[in-house]
This record gives structure tokens, C-alpha cells and sequence, in this order.
């Protein structure tokens, strides 16, 4: 094991990293043929495989890391108040995201989707009465709804499961992650797989993804799982030296079977047949290859090369919440409106992901200096400073 005391830095920069790598994928999903919020009238078929890229492990690494982070916490706290202090930090952000940062998602989306015309006061008024009744041939939309802060309220529910489970079952967890700890380089690399490739063709299947929370329980296995082991093993210098040592076969892995997922993916996109069930089945299982080895490969790298504190790392870890949670707004607004501006599509691209960097930066800056506002963004609050000693007062 290593010294609990000290900070792992590349696991903040992962975060950190992470957390803009999703920003920019939100804004592909802006102008890839998949569905959306909203959606430009000229989509990029040959965007789909670039997605493909992040798409299988960019959120099971957030949650794995957020596992980790919530380690660092539960060492120094009893369970019970971990859990009111991250119901504390995680439900005024969420609250804020759907009463006021998401709903205009909602809006632009049944705008272009549904054609409404009579102005965000009426649907807003909808909106938090769940009165809405926009309803197309693909499903209706339920509000008040969390969109991309699901994150955010899963987060805070697997806090609570996790500070449960170290109140009621602490000797079990450290079996657990004594386990773990003893696991050999190739069963750390290929017991995960199965782990995730059985889980992906058996349940999701018959659950898909939902971000619902009540009926998600493909992605609560994946999540939860990933928090869990991200918990298990922040400490453990043997699983972070094993991960190191497996960087390069699993980037290798993590490539191959992204290029072998990617192929399948643009050659059945649009054919009129399915494709054969036995072909389907093991597409699950190298999906998983790539999930897993992709943050095998992460985590090796970055244990590798970024457990240091470089000059930007504490501004970046402050800014990436605030970050998060108006992005996605930011983007569905933009894109709307910027899709109709007639602009060549390649100046639109960089005026949206401008734009939403802009935006992002604005309210951070915003945020941190109003104490009001900070903890609505996930912020602590902002230390109190001693005053010089010339300026106390005698007794």
C-alpha cells in the first residue's frame, strides 16, 4: 500500500481531462447523425467513428475516478458524515441544473422536435408541473429532467450505497480490496473484461440505457462497479505499479478493438437486415475489450507521467464542475441558433466549441468570487481569511 497521505495528482488531471473530453463530445453530438437534443440540419456521417473513440469508457472513467476521490474522503470521515457531505455538495447543483440550467435544453429540444411556437414562459410553466404531453412516435418527454447531470444525481446515490456499505460491511470492502491487490497484471487485465462483457450481453439487452435511475440497471452494474473498484484500489501502490506495466499492451488492445468496433458499427449503421446474432454477441464482449482497456491504458499513463502537481492543475480542478454542469446548455442553445445562421459548417463548429469554452469560463470566474453562488455549482466555500495582525482588535 501506499502512504495514504499523499494526493494522487494523475488521477485529478484523468478527472480533469475526462471532464473536457466529454464537453467536446457533446458538442460532436450536436453534428453526428445520432439522436439529440437538437440537432444541425447537415449531419457528419464521418464523425460517428470519432465518437466511437471515447464513447465506451469516457463516463465508466469518471466514475471509476470519482470512486477513487470518494476514497480520499471516506479515510478521513465516519460514514455518515461522507454521506451528508457529498448530499451537501451534490444535490443544490443538482437542483440548480433542473429548475434552471437544463430546461432550456428541454425547450430548444421540442422546439425543433415538435415544432412548439409559444415561448419558453409557457413552456416553462409546463415544464415543472410535468404537464408537458410532448409526445412524438419515439416516446414523450418527461420533466422536470436532469439530462446530462444524471452524472451528478447517480454520483450521489452511489455515494449513499457506498457509505452503507462501509458502515455495514467495512470488513468485507477491505477483503475486497485486499483481493484486488492481489490480483496478477493478466487476471487485473482480463477479468474486467468478461466481467463487463457478460454484463453488456445480458443486460443490456433487456434494460438498454436510460439515465433514469429507477430502471437502468445495465448502466447501474457498469457504473456502480467502476466506482466501486475506483474506491477499492486509489491506495494501492501494487495495482497502480500493475496498471503502469499493462499501458502499452492495453493501448494496443484498446486501438485493435476499437478499430474492429468501429468497422462493425459504419457497416450495419444503415443496413436494412440485422446482423447475425453470434456476431452481435461477441461485438458486446470487444466493445468491452475496448472499455477496459482504454482505462487500463489511462490509468497506466497517467500514473506514469502525471502524479504532479504542474502550475494549472488547482484552477482545473476548481473550474471542471462548474464546467460541467453548463455546458451542455450552452452548446444546445449555441448550436440552435448558430444552425441558422448560414455560416460554412467548419467556422459554425469552432464558433459553437468557442462559444461554449467562453461561456464555461464565464461563469466559473462568475461563481468563484460569489460566495452565494458557490455552493449551486459544487463549490466549497470559500475559506475565510485570517486578518493581518495590525487590524485585531485587543481583548
Amino acid at each position: 500500500m501506499s502512504d495514504p497521505s499523499l494526493r494522487r495528482y494523475d488521477l485529478d488531471w484523468i478527472r480533469i481531462g475526462a471532464f473536457f473530453l466529454l464537453i467536446l463530445y457533446h458538442v460532436g453530438m450536436f453534428y453526428v447523425p445520432w439522436g439529440w437534443h437538437v440537432k444541425s440540419p447537415e449531419p457528419v456521417a464521418w464523425l460517428e467513428p470519432v465518437m466511437l473513440l471515447t464513447n465506451p469508457w469516457r463516463l465508466s472513467l469518471l466514475f471509476l475516478v470519482s470512486g477513487a476521490a470518494t476514497r480520499f474522503m471516506a479515510d478521513k470521515l465516519a460514514a455518515g458524515v461522507l454521506a451528508r457531505q457529498r448530499a451537501a455538495r451534490l444535490l443544490p447543483p443538482l437542483a440548480l441544473g433542473m429548475l434552471i440550467i437544463v430546461p432550456p435544453q428541454s425547450y430548444y429540444e421540442i422546439v425543433e422536435q415538435l415544432g412548439f411556437n409559444q415561448g419558453y414562459l409557457a413552456f416553462y410553466g409546463r415544464y415543472l408541473t410535468a404537464s408537458g404531453g410532448w409526445c412524438d412516435a419515439d416516446g414523450c418527454l418527461i420533466t422536470p429532467t436532469w439530462n446530462h447531470l444524471w452524472f451528478v444525481a447517480y454520483l450521489l446515490v452511489y455515494t449513499l450505497a457506498l457509505a452503507a456499505l462501509i458502515a455495514w460491511a467495512g470488513p468485507a470492502l477491505r477483503q475486497l480490496e485486499a483481493g484486488l491487490a492481489r490480483l496478477p497484471s493478466w487476471a487485473l487485465l482480463i477479468a474486467p473484461i468478461l466481467f463487463l462483457g457478460l454484463a453488456r450481453a445480458v443486460l443490456l439487452p433487456r434494460f438498454g440505457v436510460t439515465h433514469a435511475l429507477v430502471d437502468d440497471w445495465y448502466n447501474h452494474v457498469l457504473s456502480f462497479s467502476m466506482f466501486l473498484f475506483g474506491y477499492l484500489t486509489a491506495k494501492s501502490d501494487t495495482v497502480r505499479r500493475r496498471l503502469i506495466s499493462l499501458r502499452w499492451p492495453a493501448l494496443f488492445l484498446a486501438l485493435a478493438s476499437y478499430g474492429a468496433f468501429s468497422l462493425y458499427a459504419w457497416t450495419w449503421r444503415e443496413a436494412a437486415t440485422e446482423p447475425a446474432a453470434s456476431l452481435v454477441l461477441a461485438m458486446r464482449y470487444v466493445y468491452a475489450v475496448d472499455q477496459w482497456c482504454a482505462i487500463v491504458a489511462v490509468l497506466g499513463f497517467g500514473a506514469r507521467h502525471l502524479n504532479r502537481p504542474y502550475p494549472a492543475l488547482a484552477y482545473l480542478t476548481l473550474a471542471v464542475f462548474p464546467y460541467y454542469i453548463v455546458h451542455q446548455t450552452v452548446i444546445v442553445v449555441a448550436g440552435h441558433h448558430l444552425a441558422q445562421s448560414g455560416l460554412p459548417q467548419g467556422l459554425e463548429a469552432a464558433l459553437l466549441i468557442t462559444v461554449t469554452a467562453a461561456a464555461c469560463g464565464l461563469t466559473y470566474e462568475l461563481v468563484r468570487r460569489v460566495p452565494l453562488l458557490r455552493p449551486w455549482f459544487g463549490l466549497k466555500p470559500e475559506p475565510r481569511k485570517a486578518r493581518p495582525a495590525e487590524q485585531v482588535l485587543p481583548i
